[in-house]
């Protein structure tokens, strides 16, 4: 029989309503429990909080070895020398790390879902606009040569690699300022 009036989340009377099943059983049953029955169960309960402890510092360690792994691949994405954007198929930016930003000359968290076509020179467009479609039909690395800028401010030469993932279908482009090769 199930008490439909019963507030499942008021813990003492959630505790008092079993207590009171629990005695009920006991009495149809005619039974008492047994001192070694209860020795058992409070061993298997003992035995069950150490199983849970073990589990606990199983978990905590390896949650320690996910944030190590999270702070180190972190760094090395947001702090490399190189520019990497994430690209969906329109060109829109989906990520990019902090030198990437720098390259485009804006801040970071100000260019997501900005289209990165908008930061080619006209002159370097049909260029990137073959690379990109190449990249998504060849299902294999391309790369190109650009240069980056906007309204009709030129900001730097740049060499680009890209690839598509499987299962996203997003571009990753790395791309490296190449000014200084030039001189």
């Amino acid at each position: 029989m199930i008490d439909e009036d019963l507030d499942y989340t008021d813990s003492r009377l959630l505790r008092a309503k079993a207590e009171e099943k629990l005695k009920e059983k006991e009495e149809e049953m005619g039974k008492q429990v047994k001192e070694t029955d209860l020795q058992k169960l409070l061993h298997e309960l003992q035995v069950h909080q150490i199983e849970l402890e073990m589990q606990n510092e199983a978990l905590q360690q390896a949650n320690e070895t996910v944030e190590a792994a999270l702070k180190k691949y972190t760094i090395l994405y947001d702090l490399a020398p190189m520019g990497y954007f994430t690209l969906d198929a329109e060109g829109s930016i989906l990520e990019l790390n902090f030198t990437a930003a720098g390259m485009l000359g804006e801040k970071r968290f100000s260019l997501i879902n900005s289209n990165l076509k908008l930061f080619i020179t006209k002159d370097s467009l049909p260029v990137f606009n073959d690379f990109f479609r190449k990249v998504y039909t060849s299902n294999s690395k391309e790369s190109c040569e650009v240069v980056l800028g906007y309204n009709e401010k030129v900001l730097c030469p740049v060499y680009m690699e890209g690839v598509v993932t499987d299962e996203e279908q997003e571009c990753l482009l790395s791309v490296v300022d190449v000014s200084g090769f030039k001189k």
